[in-house]
């Protein structure tokens, strides 16, 4: 599990560019409203928006600025910015002025109401564990939010404000949707790759349909609601080299259909063009939203900074995720299919009734982009606020999200590190040599202070990483020396979200504590190597998990912080738990050979393992 540049960093970073519920509290009134100096000087990012129920207005989720904004759709005025907790996420509508707003940093739910021009907070509902996506029951009176960071939905009682149920699902829910009467709620789970669906009436999973897609975006239910659509990323297992890549045999990206009534009843798109020639591909597929006539299908490719836009009756959705490149009789067909470039990083889009205009949140821009579908183009930017200037490290953020800095941009370093961390498969990177050496992805936290670099550490200079990451493994174009010192600059202010096993004082429990010992024991010998501020020696260790395909002897020390938030262990992934982890190829009798330890301290070592 080593600290980053790992193999997969190399693939990606350079590809561009328990808390428990304490109920509602209510905000003194001083500390609701942003400043107005603010207005100009800090980054907003918008990731999500929401519509009101006459269009009259819409709000943003901002994530650099943890609020969110009001804006008059009819000249673009913005009227107001509230916070709204840290990182927001996602927000949801319910009722005829009422929104909600997930924090994934502080782990709540912000409720706000629209009040003529101004935002009014009502209430927060702490539901810890990164909490993403929000959806509201049609009376108004229950609200879904996935919890990133204990794969479950949190249920709200909106009257009450207060979590009321959770219920278990896959790993990394992020997005859901509900069925327009509500019976059905759709969770995207890229941790275990696949959709669950609930029964919200029972509070129980229906059935799951697991696939091999990740990064699994916004979602959104068919007017009939017989059927979900989502887009999401497929890692198709083969080496980075240009051949593959154009073939969509590395990355790759969809868009699916599947019934909520039966898993079996799927069918999916290609949203990559031919590959003949730079920028057919649509890196990082996020927006989702079907216009309410049912016509259009529209998805934000935010890698490749571009709307695209679908005649939904007859798309040709097969299997799960369709072929390796997008139908030409599709392509090739204005009507059936259009690109709309937008710049920036467009993220969410929702439609208006009239099934013509399109609002997009651009996250880079600081903006929503009103579009005009049927003239394919942006009729008017609201800018949200923001510098005049990007900041270095907000030109490597930009780096870092572009799917153009890919061949043929079909991917990113999001695509891999999604907001600089991991992802739940083994990639073959090419970095060390070979081929066929698969690699976890692991988070791009303190990579700039975690040398050497790659799961074998043979990489010693950052900035020739970058380089090689860049013209190798994601076979782009060559960095000049300010692409590298502003990608560096990014990387090296990219902080983890805060530990959902912490208490918010820090604090751990009391099996933890008894864990932190166990660590540190001879028995275990986990200090030996995972030692210092960053859980690591820097050092090459031979623990004989090693491959006689190998080119390099050894591996380098993973970082443990942030462990808990893995779905993958080990170099090759084979580990799939902290207990399977401990019980199996990296067990302490194995490493120390100083005797196996006791279910008691095993289960108290994993208690504090997942602090870290």
């Amino acid at each position: 599990m080593p600290r980053l540049i790992s193999a997969v960093l190399l693939f990606c970073v350079i590809a561009v560019g328990l808390v428990l519920v304490r109920g509602a509290r209510e905000p003194e009134d001083g500390a609701i409203r942003a400043a107005k100096p603010q207005a100009v000087g800090k980054n907003r990012s918008p990731v999500d928006l929401v519509l009101a129920a006459d269009d009259s207005w819409l709000v943003t989720a901002n994530q650099t600025s943890d609020s969110a904004s009001l804006v008059r759709t009819s000249d673009g005025k913005l009227l107001d910015e509230v916070h709204v907790g840290q990182h927001p996420n996602a927000v949801a509508r319910y009722g005829d002025d009422r929104v909600l707003v997930t924090a994934r940093d502080s782990g709540e739910v912000t409720m706000l109401q629209v009040t003529g021009e101004k935002l009014k907070r009502i209430g927060v509902v702490d539901v810890g564990y990164h909490p993403y996506g929000v959806a509201a029951s049609p009376d108004g009176k229950t609200a879904y939010v996935a919890l990133s960071a204990a794969a479950q939905i949190a249920v709200i009682d909106l009257a009450e404000k207060k979590v009321v149920a959770r219920i278990d699902v896959g790993r990394w829910p992020r997005y859901l949707t509900l069925s327009p009467d509500g019976s059905r709620l759709a969770v995207g789970c890229s941790g275990d790759k696949g959709v669950w669906v609930v029964d919200t009436a029972r509070r129980k999973v229906a059935f799951k349909k697991q696939f091999r897609g990740f990064n699994i975006a916004h979602m959104q239910c068919s007017p009939d609601g017989k059927n979900v659509y989502f887009p999401w990323t497929l890692y198709g297992g083969n080496p980075t080299n240009a051949g593959s890549i154009r073939r969509g045999w590395v990355l790759a990206n969809r868009v699916s259909r599947m019934s909520l009534d039966d898993p079996k009843q799927t069918g999916g798109l290609s949203i990559d063009g031919t590959g003949q020639g730079r920028g057919h591909a649509a890196a990082d597929p996020h927006g989702l939203a079907i216009t309410p006539d049912g016509a259009r299908l529209l998805i934000t490719a935010a890698g490749s900074h571009e709307l695209l836009n679908f005649r939904l009756r007859d798309l040709p959705l097969i299997g799960i995720g369709g072929s390796d490149h997008m139908d030409p009789a599709i392509r090739l067909d204005k009507d059936r299919f259009s690109r709309i470039k937008l710049g920036g990083r467009p993220m969410a889009v929702r439609v208006g009734r009239d099934s013509r205009t399109a609002y997009v949140a651009n996250y880079l821009d600081n903006s929503v982009q009103v579009v005009d579908l049927q003239d394919g183009k942006v009729t008017r930017t609201i800018f949200l606020g923001g510098p005049k200037e990007p900041s270095l490290a907000r030109r490597g953020e930009a780096i870092f999200l572009d799917g153009g800095r890919s061949l043929e941009s079909w991917y990113s370093c999001q695509s891999c590190h999604y907001e600089g961390g991991g992802n739940s498969e083994t990639m073959d990177t090419l970095n060390d040599g070979t081929t066929f050496t698969y690699k976890t992805v692991i988070p791009l936290y303190d990579v700039t202070r975690t040398s050497p670099w790659t799961w074998h550490g043979w990489q010693k200079d950052f900035d020739a990483a970058l380089h090689k990451s860049l013209t190798g493994t994601m076979q782009g174009p060559v960095p000049s020396k300010d692409d590298v010192a502003a990608l560096t600059a990014y990387l090296d202010a990219l902080k983890p979200p805060p530990n959902p096993h912490r208490q918010r004082d820090g604090s751990i429990s009391a099996a933890a504590e008894r864990g932190k010992k166990v660590f540190s024991s001879t028995r275990a010998g986990c200090a030996d190597c995972h030692s210092g501020e960053f859980l690591t020696d820097g050092e090459i260790h031979d623990v004989g998990l090693g491959r006689s395909e190998d080119r390099y002897k050894g591996f380098n020390t993973p970082s443990l912080r942030g462990l808990w938030a893995k779905v993958r262990l080990l170099h090759h992934g084979g580990a799939k738990s902290l207990d399977a982890l401990l019980r199996g190829p990296h067990s302490p009798e194995k490493v120390t050979g100083e005797g196996s330890l006791s279910d008691e301290q095993r289960s108290d070592l994993i208690e504090y393992l997942k602090t870290l």
